[in-house]
């Protein structure tokens, strides 16, 4: 479903990833770990299309999306591709369900539908108590669960995320690292994660483990 083949990157004189290769299947969850350094938060930028690679090529089911032009990217971007950062990157002056719904709205959603999407995957973490919570009212953990729901919201086909449960307590990690699974048995879906958190890393379905700009298992 995403393939990868020799991935180079550097920034300046520094070369950051030294030619990846990678395929991951749908339905599949990967995490991606390794020391500071070694590329891994480069190489997910690149994957999820946030960064262009130097060399190399990334398809994401039969589409190149580096090929196309910045405007189709965007909505290419918008319509297959969600993202969970470790600070959540809630909106503050939106209550939960408008986070959640902005996706779908970019895309050409009508409102009452997006809003109707939206509240059944709210209502799916068990916080339809809390959509019209601004992300301020929200603890950490409920703030990363609405982001799942956003990066849900359109139906993509990969989520990619980038230490999800780094800023979070060890009970909130847990539950969100079962949620991951969870909306995997029921919708299909594909992760790809990055994490310094071992218990994820290890529920992974395959853990692969960067140094110095490659995969090396």
């Amino acid at each position: 479903m995403l393939r990868a083949a020799g991935i180079r990157k550097s920034y300046g004189e520094l070369e950051i990833l030294k030619g990846i290769d990678l395929e991951i299947s749908s339905g599949e969850v990967v995490s991606i770990v390794g020391s500071s350094g070694a590329g891994k938060t480069t190489l997910l930028q690149i994957l999820g299309t946030l960064d262009r690679p130097d060399q190399g090529k990334v398809t994401i089911g039969d589409v190149d999306p580096f090929s196309l032009s910045s405007r189709k990217l965007a909505a290419f971007r918008n319509q297959s591709i969600g993202f969970i950062f470790q600070f959540h990157q809630l909106l503050p002056e939106f209550s939960a369900i408008e986070n959640v719904i902005l996706p779908a709205l970019i895309k050409g959603v009508s409102m009452n539908d997006a809003i109707k999407q939206g509240e059944e995957l709210i209502e799916l973490i068990g916080l339809s108590d809390r959509k019209n919570h601004r992300p301020s009212e929200l603890s950490g953990g409920e703030q990363q669960r609405i982001a799942v729901c956003r990066a849900l919201i359109n139906k993509p086909k990969i989520i990619f995320a980038d230490e999800p449960s780094g800023n979070l307590d060890s009970a909130n990690s847990q539950e969100l690292h079962h949620l991951f699974f969870q909306l995997r048995d029921q919708f299909k879906q594909t992760f790809v994660l990055v994490t310094h958190n071992e218990q994820l890393a290890n529920m992974a379905d395959r853990k692969l483990v960067m140094k110095d700009g490659l995969i090396v298992y």
